[in-house]
């Protein structure tokens, strides 16, 4: 049996789809913020700080990068049963992409010129100015790519909210699909939407890092 498009439910699914990207995109948005602050978090404690401190950090974030996104959601829910299941999905994703965050950044801070180090112990610079006024701005305008490609790949993990009961796009699709018996509208809508909303992106994450190569 043959299916058909039918404009009149593609025009039905499209506000079901719009809320459920409402909370896709406040995911996204959210998850991102933490995972850039405290990814830089994790890559100065792995660059600077003890090694009683920094390698239980380092196995902790190993872990954290090298377990699947869905066991830690599930993991999460389970456990701690006073959030809600989008503050569960928000702090998952953000503490996960964090892990690939501190790699972004301790690629950027080991990028910077060792002259730039030694300039500033030969001035007597302060460790801590060191790293905010010389080392940091460089390393994280090299990395800005990087970091917005990590965004794009966190938006369109999302869909791994399903797992804890999260309603985002794709689970709207599903969830209109499933009441109306038809997949093709609401589905096909989600990835038009996807790619409408990464592709932007992922030009003007292209543009910027021409721009920053310069």
């Amino acid at each position: 049996m043959s299916v058909q498009w039918s404009w009149d439910r593609a025009f039905e699914a499209l506000p079901v789809l719009l809320d459920g990207f409402k909370i896709t995109l406040i995911a996204t948005v959210l998850g991102f913020l933490i995972s850039v602050i405290l990814g830089l978090v994790i890559a100065l404690i792995r660059q600077a700080a003890p090694r009683w401190v920094s390698v239980p950090v380092r196995a902790v974030s190993e872990f954290t990068r090298l377990t699947p996104l869905v066991v830690q959601l599930l993991f999460v829910y389970y456990t701690f049963t006073g959030l809600s299941p989008l503050q569960i999905g928000v702090v998952v994703l953000g503490i996960h992409y964090s892990t690939y965050m501190a790699e972004v950044y301790r690629a950027g801070i080991e990028a910077v010129p060792v002259g730039q180090w030694e300039a500033a112990r030969a001035l007597s610079i302060a460790p801590t100015r060191t790293w905010r006024a010389i080392i940091l701005p460089q390393a994280i305008r090299r990395v800005v790519p990087a970091l917005g490609n990590y965004a794009v790949s966190m938006f369109k993990d999302t869909p791994f909210l399903f797992a804890i009961t999260v309603v985002e796009m794709v689970t709207a699709a599903q969830q209109f699909g499933a009441r109306h018996f038809q997949y093709l509208e609401p589905l096909t809508l989600a990835g038009v939407i996807f790619l409408v909303a990464s592709y932007p992106t992922s030009l003007l994450i292209r543009r910027l890092e021409r721009r920053l190569a310069r």
